[in-house]
């Protein structure tokens, strides 16, 4: 069943991206964010919301791996729907830091904890994106590098209880209020830490045929 975003799909695609006005593409993500993050490159879509996926991953992969491997798996969750001209865009972003993952918080004093892990320190926003279609998949990873200020418990307690941050990697969105007052250097794309490397993916699009 299409969702909400739906409202995106009315647009009309624009001169560079001729090529996929033979392709039905398909966002399937529950994110808002990388719904507007894809509306926002003026090309016509639909929304599916995934379903509950195991996004549990072999513990012999690392960093970038990580996001690649779950984004493939969600669109493996579509493979049955899939048409000969259905391009599925999927994508899932991790926090990493000091060897370790961060993903959604799984309540409240999670996220407080993952917030107060990362205070003070630069962690990395690493997004895997998978192009899928009939007869061929296509991957990338995006990495952004951000600093945060040291942030006070208060403001940590205010930030979660307020936005609910509990389907956010690393438990924050740097869109949010969080961003405003604890981001203090951001190196790379913004927009992936957001959830969505749009201007990549925006390469991918031009060369898919």
């Amino acid at each position: 069943m299409l969702s909400a975003g739906n409202r995106f799909c009315r647009k009309k695609k624009i001169t560079m991206l001729e090529n996929l006005s033979k392709y039905k593409i398909v966002l399937a993500s529950n994110s808002p964010r990388r719904q507007e993050l894809l509306a926002g490159l003026d090309i016509s879509f639909e929304v599916k919301t995934i379903p509950d996926i195991d996004e549990s991953y072999p513990g012999t992969l690392k960093k970038e791996e990580i996001p690649v491997f779950i984004a493939k798996k969600k669109a493996q969750a579509y493979q049955t729907y899939l048409k000969s001209n259905t391009l599925l865009i999927t994508a899932d972003t991790i926090v990493w830091l000091d060897g370790n993952v961060y993903g959604k918080p799984e309540n409240e004093q999670a996220a407080k904890e993952m917030l107060q892990i990362l205070s003070g320190k630069t962690h990395e926003v690493i997004t895997g994106v998978c192009l899928t279609g009939m007869n061929k998949q296509k991957t990338f990873h995006i990495s952004s590098r951000v600093k945060f200020s040291e942030i006070q418990d208060e403001e940590i307690d205010y930030y979660v209880k307020k936005y609910k941050p509990f389907d956010k990697a690393g438990a924050y969105g740097v869109q949010e209020w969080i961003g405003y007052i604890g981001v203090e250097n951001l190196e790379g794309s913004f927009y992936n830490v957001m959830g969505l490397p749009v201007r990549v993916l925006y390469t991918y699009l031009k060369d898919w045929d």
